[in-house]
């Protein structure tokens, strides 16, 4: 039974990801990567640039948000993570002379499909 609800858990994450990297396309966004990881650090699910901007995006996914607001999900030791695998990417790629940004993407099953709420720099809200 736990299998299967990881299973499902993995499904609807992969789900959310694909529905945020066509949303950011369709704003003028060029994906870059998709879950890059980074040793045992973590996971960035989806790395984009914009003009001179680099976008770090984490992506949550949720069929009830009754309870939890997606966005609280993403805790403080998570959001370090987060910038530390962002850093890494940027030094690994020689990146200068460009903005970055810390973005959340946070997709809520409602009446008809999925709400996406886009939250620029949210790690400095």
């Amino acid at each position: 039974m736990e299998e299967k609800q990881e299973n499902c858990k993995r499904h609807l994450g992969k789900f959310g990801e694909e529905k945020a990297a066509a949303y950011l396309e369709g704003l003028g966004y060029k994906i870059l990567e998709r879950n890059f990881i980074y040793g045992h650090t973590g996971e960035i699910d989806i790395i984009a640039r914009k003009d001179d901007t680099y976008v770090f995006v984490e992506v949550k996914t949720r069929t009830d948000a009754q309870y939890v607001e997606p966005e609280d999900v993403i805790i403080k030791s998570k959001q370090k993570k987060i910038i530390k695998v962002a850093e890494a990417y940027i030094d690994i790629h020689n990146i200068e002379n460009f903005y970055c940004r810390l973005d959340v993407i946070t997709l809520v099953k409602a009446e008809h499909g999925y709400e996406i709420h886009h939250m620029q720099d949210a790690f400095t809200k």
